[in-house]
């Protein structure tokens, strides 16, 4: 599987006018060879003909066990060292990089002799984009899981509940369940902190009659989900809950919408252009949504940002349209759908209807 996606990255070398690539991202690191370490812990270069992962001791065993056979495995604390010595000895003239990377690796490939520096933009984070069906299950399978915590967090939530308590519910029964740990840090905002798009939990008390907003992903199998959902705790204001009513419209809207080769910009239009007839332009202030996979955001990051970014089949995206009104509340609903030929999958099990809690 690796090996594979490493000849695809080698066949576009030549297109990208360079003779190696040197891939610092760990979410890179991970799909093309399998290393999981921390960022900053390994590097890769890829060369027509060659792969050398370079990492440190600590990393050894595990890789020698698992590394597939036809990649290079080197360890040492000193990187530019073992950088310098593939450069030099498979006569690379052009090398390029990840336009990500920090200052002081730049700075040392810099004093690399005789070698053509060339920066890249979002090489492999594109490969990535179009899921195989391995990567496609594994997701699925996040979902899944973060489906049926969900549904168990809806029983256990209730007013005098602090937001960090309804944050680690859920985490400890995904953990309990199989989920390796969550993506992102869990959001919780009730009453009128849901007006902040990514209000962090906090020790604030869920009230009866308040709106809660609750966004989560949780990795399976290394890939991961993000879903989002704005309950009600009791009756909840008027507004809201039509508020509530234009958001799943919306979101509806751009789902019927999806389908391979639509610009990412059609699709954001399609939301938001609805959300502003209905007089909530302005309380719409974030992007529609972005791809999913190995890391939380990835590829489109936000579709509806890329004036050339097209829909493909195989691409999990998320659809999140929001309204957010200060000193009231907000609402976002967001499901993580799977493109294909005809359209797109919903790839989510929850209502998306308003869940009252009594």
């Amino acid at each position: 599987m690796y090996i594979q996606r490493i000849h695809t990255l080698q066949n576009k070398l030549n297109t990208l006018k360079i003779d190696a690539l040197l891939i610092e991202n760990r979410f890179n690191l991970l799909y093309l060879t399998g290393f999981d370490g921390l960022e900053g812990d390994g590097r890769l270069l890829v060369t027509t003909n060659n792969v050398t992962l370079i990492t440190d001791a600590r990393y050894e065993e595990d890789l020698h066990e698992r590394l597939e056979k036809n990649i290079d495995l080197a360890i040492t604390r000193d990187y530019m060292k073992i950088i310098t010595s593939v450069v030099t000895n498979q006569h690379i003239h052009n090398l390029g990089f990840e336009d990500v990377i920090v200052y002081s690796d730049y700075f040392q490939l810099t004093k690399l002799p005789n070698v053509t520096l060339t920066a890249t933009s979002q090489v492999i984070d594109k490969l990535r984009a179009e899921k195989g069906p391995e990567e496609i299950e594994a997701t699925k399978k996040a979902i899944a899981l973060s489906s049926q915590g969900f549904k168990y967090l809806l029983t256990q939530i209730h007013p005098g509940m602090t937001e960090i308590q309804v944050v680690n519910k859920l985490d400890i029964w995904m953990k309990d369940h199989g989920a390796s740990g969550a993506s992102f840090d869990t959001i919780v905002a009730s009453g009128p902190r849901a007006a902040m798009p990514h209000g962090d939990a906090t020790t604030k008390l869920l009230n009866k009659g308040e709106m809660v907003t609750i966004d989560f992903g949780y990795y399976v199998d290394g890939y991961t989900s993000d879903i989002t959902r704005t309950i009600a705790l009791g009756e909840p204001n008027s507004k809201l809950k039509q508020i509530y009513g234009i958001v799943k419209e919306a979101q509806q809207k751009v789902m019927d919408a999806i389908e391979p080769g639509i610009l990412g910009t059609t699709l954001d239009k399609v939301g938001r252009d609805f959300i502003t007839e209905q007089g909530y332009g302005k309380e719409f202030n974030h992007g529609i949504g972005h791809g999913i996979g190995l890391d939380i955001h990835e590829y489109p990051q936000s579709y509806g940002a890329m004036p050339n970014f097209k829909v493909d089949k195989d691409e999990i995206l998320t659809v999140e349209p929001g309204i957010y009104v200060a000193d009231l509340g907000g609402v976002r609903i967001e499901d993580d759908v799977l493109v294909t030929r005809e359209g797109c999958t919903r790839l989510s099990n929850i209502t998306r209807d308003l869940i009252t809690l009594d």
